[in-house]
């Protein structure tokens, strides 16, 4: 005898409980709603917002550990604290690094994603992940994790297209990404208003001001990268919408899904490219 709730589920689109063999889904109209497709492992990914976050930040630590592994530039070398733990631009280059250089000799245009997942040094690869952990569960709360996960992805791939354009000839880093999510959380303390908007909008607007004062400050920062990925960030908010505007539905976990596999391919092949080359 089936147990009812083996015969049930949720809706991919609505999230409304329903039959597996429902044509229709009565709640929001969705046709096939037990398809695997509309169900797959890809999609699940986005139900657990806390694990995603600590896997995500997970990537970039184990990009970077293989990035020292593969070709160490100097571990504790130099005078400036942001040269501590760094590799070399041969091992960055390998594993995915973009610009005018990758992209125009190479024609390593994949590296628009990769280059989010490579930092250059210690503290550069520590002050990204506590923006990520500070920013990501207020983008997850307001826009979902999926949305989230598609506005770090474009932020990161708009960011280095812009410094592309602008003749930057090599970069790293999830600062483009982390960016988008700043964009992203202005659009939407903008848009909301009121007291919570209003509180959000000053509040990540001061982050924003910090970034470019001290990419002004600081030799070798991209502002470039930060400036596209945020402005990517606010262009994905106003198309995508937020949860109070505009629900989390099938489309946007698709997209979600879509940056996920895609971002998973390319690291991958970038991984599987810079051990032939270096170890050929």
């Amino acid at each position: 005898m089936t147990t009812p709730h083996k015969n049930s589920q949720l809706c991919p689109n609505c999230r409304g409980l329903i039959s597996r063999n429902e044509t229709v889904c009565p709640y929001c109209g969705l046709k096939n709603p037990g398809s695997w497709w509309k169900n797959s492992g890809l999609l699940r990914l986005f139900q657990d917002s806390d694990l995603f976050l600590k896997g995500l930040i997970g990537v970039n630590i184990a990009f970077f550990v293989l990035s020292l592994i593969m070709n160490p530039g100097g571990l504790g070398m130099g005078m400036s604290p942001f040269g501590f733990l760094s590799p070399n631009n041969r091992s960055l280059l390998l594993l995915g690094a973009t610009g005018t250089m990758p992209i125009e000799s190479l024609h390593r245009w994949w590296t628009l994603v990769s280059a989010s997942y490579l930092h250059g040094g210690l503290l550069h690869l520590v002050f990204n992940m506590i923006a990520l952990r500070q920013i990501g569960p207020l983008i997850i709360q307001e826009y979902g994790l999926a949305r989230m996960f598609s506005i770090y992805t474009l932020g990161g791939i708009g960011g280095f297209l812009l410094s592309y354009l602008a003749g930057v000839p090599f970069t790293i880093g999830a600062s483009a990404a982390v960016c988008a999510l700043i964009g992203a959380a202005l659009y939407y303390g903008k848009s909301r208003g009121g007291t919570y908007g209003q509180q959000v909008y000053q509040q990540v607007g001061g982050w924003a001001l910090s970034i470019f004062v001290f990419g002004l400050l600081v030799p070798g920062i991209n502002n470039w990268a930060h400036g596209g990925g945020m402005a990517t960030g606010i262009l994905c908010g106003l198309l995508l919408g937020y949860q109070e505007n505009r629900r989390e539905m099938l489309n946007h976990r698709l997209l979600g899904a879509a940056c996920a596999l895609g971002t998973i391919l390319i690291l991958f092949w970038a991984v599987l490219t810079a051990v032939i080359y270096r170890f050929s």
